[in-house]
């Protein structure tokens, strides 16, 4: 079992990401006729990040966010600007290290825990008597289809 290893890495945005958007959604059913049609250009710094001085890049490694869909070998987009609520998934600073996890409080919001997406890892309570901070909000995750492509290649 390997629990999450965590590498951050500063937004940088000093540039525009831009990519041409087309303009027809794609099916994930049959396929239908190619089209050549598409709009404006995206910038993906716009799309993903909204507070470029709080954001930041996380490489995850590890298993016990598998089944949200945050895999080995994939990029968190972090805001650290945003305030952390129950069921938001959060770079979380417990104990002495860091790890990606979905955050659940109970309805007084005296109680708290760090949930795994990954039945072989335990939930982890926060208490008063834990060195605990949230660092920061997941917005995204990028993860490759393609092997070699992700930000371990």
């Amino acid at each position: 079992m390997k629990e999450i290893q965590l590498t951050f890495h500063k937004a940088v945005t000093n540039g525009p990401a831009i990519a041409p958007l087309a303009q027809d959604s794609v099916i994930a059913g049959f396929p239908s006729p190619a089209q050549d049609s598409f709009s404006p250009e995206i910038d993906l710094n716009d799309l993903l990040i909204a507070h470029k001085e709080a954001t930041f890049f996380v490489c995850i490694s590890g298993e016990s966010m598998r089944d949200a869909g945050i895999l080995d070998g994939d990029l968190a987009i972090v805001d650290k600007s945003l305030a952390a609520s129950d069921g938001d998934f959060v770079i979380a600073y417990v104990n002495g290290d860091f790890t990606i996890k979905q955050l659940r409080l109970d309805k007084d919001g005296k109680r708290g825990w760090l949930v795994p997406w990954n039945k072989q890892y335990p939930d982890i309570e926060v208490d008063a008597d834990d060195d605990f901070r949230i660092w920061g909000v997941v917005t995204h995750v990028i993860h490759s289809m393609k092997k070699g492509m992700g930000h371990d290649k």
